[in-house]
């Protein structure tokens, strides 16, 4: 175990709960390395939140895979007895205590919730909470499931607790926005209640490194997804496949319009109060180079893309000859109609953390807001065509209707990000072409790797941002 601050725990038991994590932490849906063995386990700091009702640590662990580290927090409680409502998250016994994933444990996490409104901190962790929040200290928290990457938990309707598992040092991205959007009064958020900082040593430095844990934020009683929405909305174009998009009920332009109108409003607030810039003709130059690194590797894995080569690349080619400024701004980053509720009172946009697999310094790098709008946009294309690929495959009836609905919705969110917005990203037609273009090699690497089946998806984007290649390019 590395050294530690004053005041932390050095409990020896520590150690025999990491050793217990080793074949625990596998199991895990948010665990990222569950293809290769784990070499060690080290805690790299532990706070006693609870000495008794039960016991409640919190652990930092450096997960060590091939020399590749990776840092995990576990809050763990640990028992006198077993706890049957518990046993679904058991992670083993460390001197005849029961040990269990505390975020699990009603008892601890209530916890949790007091010390964020108290302000109550350790040694190595800081609670915070936003001036004014009402926190529900009282209310009983539930586990909620699907959840990928991190944890989050409901207390009692009133808060959501996310809990980002795989941590790295600095602000995430989503307690930073979400502290800047609620001060400024930004109603198409959830707004932030408080969150968790805390402190460790970085075993292969040994520089102290400090980083956001997890955020608290007003629940939305009565929210549905934005994918689950449209995906009924195409559901029922297809049951009435005479029928044009417009004709049926559950027609969704009406919602992907007020959609843009939010998007936009949250793109303005976010140029308010976060930082802003400007990027040059070299700035845009290199960045169509990267995309178009992206689409050399993508070639190789996907050879369906390679008559398309050409026209692909001329979507890059076109944003470097841009001759700039382009305008930039902190921005959503992994924007699609998963990542958007509806309630009562509106659309609200969450997980602002951006794309999972960049390095956590490119994730609030400034962009141009047509990136989350391309974005969107080719989430109404998978809206539109999963069920065709899954439910009717060769159907050219439902095709039609596939790329009729997708476009209905995808003007209908321009729509309203223009009138909202005073701008129309399709008049901003090479940035959004080459996002778009960027987007779609993604999703045909993505596909080919892990779902086969969907490839045609991205392939119907590529024949719309790609002119059609002459017999002559053909190989």
């Amino acid at each position: 175990m590395t050294d530690r601050p004053v005041g932390a725990t050095t409990d020896p038991r520590v150690e025999d709960v990491a050793r217990l994590l080793v074949p625990w932490l596998h199991a895990q849906r948010w665990f990222a390395g569950k293809d290769r063995p784990i070499d060690g386990v080290e805690v790299v700091a532990a706070s006693v939140l609870k000495d008794s009702g039960p016991r409640v640590w919190h652990l930092v662990v450096d997960v060590d895979q091939a020399g590749t580290h990776t840092v995990y927090q576990v809050p763990v409680s640990l028992r006198d007895e077993h706890v049957d409502r518990l046993e679904h998250v058991f992670i083993g016994e460390v001197g005849g205590l029961a040990v269990y994933d505390a975020l699990h444990d009603k008892d601890a996490t209530a916890e949790i919730a007091r010390r964020i409104d108290e302000e109550q901190g350790t040694e190595l962790l800081d609670f915070h909470r936003e001036p004014g929040a009402d926190v529900p200290v009282d209310a009983p928290s539930i586990v909620l499931t699907g959840e990928q990457s991190n944890t989050s938990l409901v207390y009692g309707d009133i808060a959501l607790l996310k809990v980002f598992r795989r941590i790295a040092p600095g602000t995430n991205p989503d307690v930073e926005v979400h502290d800047a959007l609620t001060r400024a009064g930004c109603e198409q958020v959830a707004a932030l209640l408080g969150w968790v900082d805390g402190r460790w040593t970085d075993p292969p430095t040994g520089r102290q490194v400090q980083a956001s844990l997890a955020m608290l934020q007003a629940f939305l009683v009565t929210a549905t997804d934005g994918w689950r929405l449209a995906t009924t909305s195409v559901r029922d174009l297809y049951a009435e496949g005479d029928l044009h998009a417009d004709e049926v009920g559950g027609d969704f332009a009406g919602e992907s319009r007020r959609l843009g109108v939010a998007t936009a409003e949250v793109h303005r607030v976010m140029a308010e109060v976060l930082p802003t810039g400007e990027i040059d003709n070299a700035a845009l130059r290199a960045m169509a180079a990267a995309m178009r690194g992206r689409l050399e590797g993508a070639l190789e894995v996907v050879p369906e893309l390679r008559p398309y080569a050409a026209a692909l690349h001329s979507a890059y080619d076109d944003v470097a000859a841009l001759p700039g400024p382009a305008p930039v701004q902190r921005v959503h980053g992994d924007y699609h109609l998963g990542q958007v509720m509806r309630t009562v009172r509106g659309w609200k946009l969450l997980d602002f953390e951006g794309e999972p697999e960049k390095p956590p310094a490119e994730r609030v790098q400034l962009d141009s807001p047509v990136r989350d709008v391309a974005g969107m946009l080719r989430s109404f294309d998978y809206a539109a065509r999963h069920l065709l690929v899954a439910d009717h495959p060769g159907s050219e009836q439902i095709a039609y209707r596939a790329a009729e609905w997708a476009e209905r919705n995808r003007e209908s969110f321009c729509d309203g990000y223009a009138a909202a917005a005073g701008w129309d990203p399709r008049n901003q037609r090479a940035l959004l072409r080459a996002y778009e273009t960027d987007k779609v090699v993604y999703e045909a690497v993505y596909e080919t790797r892990n779902r086969p089946t969907w490839l045609p998806i991205p392939l119907a984007a590529v024949e719309r941002l790609a002119p059609a290649p002459t017999p002559e390019e053909l190989p």
